[in-house]
């Protein structure tokens, strides 16, 4: 069967830790697409502060718009209320019928994996792709999935990215500072956030 990669998160913004983590999984997996999916309400967020739908979805576009193999969807922002995980893949599961389902997630999220809606009906659907830093040591949480999860077993794979140093928190408070993230994510991202004076009241030159 084809392998469908999905890439959730809130985006916010996109940098290239998503996009290498995203790339890496794509090969080493062998994964036909990797379909990103920015969030609507996530129910494990306490930001009161997450940027407009339309503006994280606008992020993706120019962040990924070179490169076929990633695509975008709306899906969980057309929903309205919390956005659970066990909800998007039923509906993919629908729309890609002959595709099996890789979820893509950095390692810190996999290892809440377990406290999630419906964690049950989620592994039989997806197999996850936990992407961490280089030097992650995943063995404490592999042993408790082997212990406590038996169900789990075969379906978590872990792989390193080195540019998994760069996150969202760090961007957003770059730009609260004036502080450069040239580099840090797509130079389309940069100027968008730049232009539309995202996570800064001020505005400041970035």
């Amino acid at each position: 069967m084809n392998r469908l990669g999905i890439m959730g998160g809130t985006f916010d913004p996109i940098h290239y830790g998503h996009l290498v983590g995203a790339e890496m999984a794509r090969s080493k997996f062998n994964l036909s697409k990797v379909l990103f999916i920015p969030s609507g309400t996530p129910p494990h967020k306490d930001r009161s502060d997450i940027s407009a739908a339309g503006l994280r979805y606008e992020m993706i576009e120019r962040a990924i718009q070179d490169n076929p193999a990633f695509d975008i969807s709306a899906i969980e922002l057309e929903r309205k209320g919390p956005s659970y995980t066990v909800d998007t893949l039923r509906v993919l599961r629908e729309d890609w019928p002959d595709h099996e389902l890789y979820f893509i997630t950095g390692s810190d999220v996999l290892c809440e994996i377990f406290s999630w809606h419906e964690v049950e009906e989620i592994l039989k659907m997806t197999e996850f792709i936990g992407a961490a830093r280089p030097g992650f040591d995943a063995s404490d949480f592999l042993l408790k999935v082997h212990q406590e999860h038996p169900e789990a077993q075969g379906r978590i794979h872990y792989l390193e990215v080195p540019a998994l140093a760069i996150s969202s928190t760090d961007i957003r408070a770059r730009v609260k500072l004036g502080e450069p993230i040239r580099y840090l994510l797509p130079e389309p991202v940069r100027l968008f956030i730049q232009d539309h004076g995202l996570y800064t009241e001020e505005g400041s030159a970035l």
